[in-house]
């Protein structure tokens, strides 16, 4: 799924233009946003892609929605 993120004052901000759906990101597996799992606001958790940690953003990235927070 095609995924837009960007960087904001209160943290990282993941626009889905698939559901124009934006949400703050929450939670990280790793310390920077690439190779691990993300988790928005509503729930949601990607797996992110492998990429360099100074990854110039806005960029859009294809991600896997790994949960929709349902569970």
């Amino acid at each position: 799924m095609k995924v837009m993120i960007r960087k904001k004052s209160e943290g990282y901000e993941a626009y889905v233009p698939k559901k124009d759906m934006e949400e703050m990101v929450v939670e990280m597996e790793n310390d920077g946003l690439w190779g691990g799992w993300a988790k928005l606001a509503n729930g949601w958790v990607f797996q992110m892609p492998e990429m360099a940690a100074d990854t110039r953003l806005p960029i859009t990235v294809e991600a896997r929605k790994i949960s929709s927070g349902e569970e």
